[in-house]
């Protein structure tokens, strides 16, 4: 077991700022699992500081002299990651000129970090798996089969339980993966730390820039503690600096810090959000809010009936209230009083749409496309996904170029 001077040792070594419990407990976790060769997957929302823990893990094991690759799943092309990962041999693939080794061939006897394991597609997936299992693995184009020893760590800030339920994340690897969980806490589950961690990134703008530190007054700090840090670590650093490049006062109150944060953040927002769902649930909120909107247009298309039926003399149809007809727009329907009944077979009457999960998909994809120009980078920022995962929803709705 070890002791609190060891972990008070890894902080200063990583540098990894806070004494929260549900952080000290990740810290033993991971130095516990270190001496073994088991998987290790980190989960935790974006910005809280997983890649800290693969590196521990591999500083205090049996490998620490041997290689420390670090990978981003999420970042690499799904056409060249099977070759980027294991390799490929010369001719299988056009530009393939010459063999190539993969990241597990070049960390034998080492350690791989699979950052956004969640982003990696089924086929890629079935190789890992087999990787965990045997040790063996293919180069692209080739049917030699090699064999690697390398310890494998996975950190993901997606619910990868709800990807299994989705189809896109293979429960077997998960279970291979998870053989020890580590979670690292988000930043309001460690609130007592927040200010030595802005106080420590505003000193460090200081000492790099020559200029004095800022500091907090007891309001600020107060104020810190209890904002919703969706960005977490990172986000809280880009406060910090901001501040400390732009404001000529050295002490920060409430409301100077007040305008350097986002609106409507300052407490958890009313919808749930679960540890290490990450970015799906931001899309969950998106949808639910685009079935409002239709529900919303369901309810006027309704009154439009309702209307066109007076329109026609149908005197059995209920009268709308003022208050009903006030809620429509003169553009969309006019008031019965002020209607030429002689023209109303000109008015043409729209049936509601149910709009399915991947109507609402497809409608906010299209969205994000038009507000940034096609640009598919941007869109993927603006939706929380990945540039390919936003690719492979695209291609999964029918969305081509012509549609936006």
């Amino acid at each position: 077991m070890f002791e609190s001077n060891d972990i008070t040792n890894v902080k200063q070594r990583f540098g990894i700022i806070g004494n929260a419990e549900a952080l000290n407990n990740a810290i033993g976790i991971a130095l516990r699992v270190a001496p073994t060769d088991l998987s290790v997957l980190v989960t935790g929302e974006s910005g809280v500081g997983k890649e800290f823990f693969p590196r521990i893990i591999h500083a205090f094991s049996a490998r620490k002299h041997n290689k420390y690759i670090a990978v981003n799943c999420g970042a690499i092309p799904e056409g060249t990651i099977d070759s980027e990962l294991f390799g490929h041999e010369k001719g299988s693939f056009t530009g393939a000129t010459e063999a190539h080794k993969g990241y597990f061939e070049e960390a034998d006897g080492g350690t791989i970090f699979l950052d956004e394991v969640g982003e990696l597609p089924l086929s890629t997936q079935v190789r890992l798996l087999r990787v965990l299992q045997s040790g063996e693995f293919l180069r692209v184009g080739s049917s030699k089969v090699q064999t690697t020893n390398v310890r494998v760590i996975a950190a993901t800030n997606n619910n990868l339980l709800k990807s299994i339920e989705n189809g896109r994340f293979r429960e077997d690897l998960y279970f291979r993966l998870n053989t020890v969980p580590i979670h690292v806490p988000a930043l309001r589950e460690r609130k007592e730390d927040i200010p030595l961690l802005f106080r420590k990134f505003a000193a460090d703008v200081a000492v790099q820039y020559k200029m004095p530190s800022i500091a907090l007054e007891d309001d600020a700090k107060e104020l810190l503690k209890n904002y919703y840090w969706r960005g977490n670590i990172r986000q809280l650093k880009n406060v910090a600096e901001q501040i400390s490049a732009l404001e000529k006062s050295r002490i920060i109150s409430a409301e100077l810090l007040r305008t350097y944060l986002e609106p409507n953040q300052s407490a958890a927002p009313t919808m749930s959000y679960n540890s290490g769902s990450g970015a799906s649930d931001f899309a969950t909120e998106r949808e639910l809010l685009y079935k409002i909107l239709f529900d919303m247009r369901s309810d006027i298309n309704d009154l439009k009936r309702m209307l066109s039926s007076l329109m026609q003399g149908n005197v059995a149809q209920p009268q709308p209230t003022s208050e009903v007809m006030n809620l429509l727009p003169p553009t969309v329907v006019a008031r019965p009083e002020d209607v030429d009944y002689a023209e109303s077979e000109e008015i043409v009457e729209e049936s509601p749409k149910e709009m399915t999960k991947a109507d609402m998909q497809r409608e906010q994809i299209l969205r994000a496309l038009r507000n940034n120009k096609g640009r598919r980078r941007d869109a993927a920022k603006d939706l929380f996904l990945s540039e390919r995962t936003l690719y492979r929803r695209m291609k999964d709705l029918g969305i081509t170029d012509a549609d936006f």
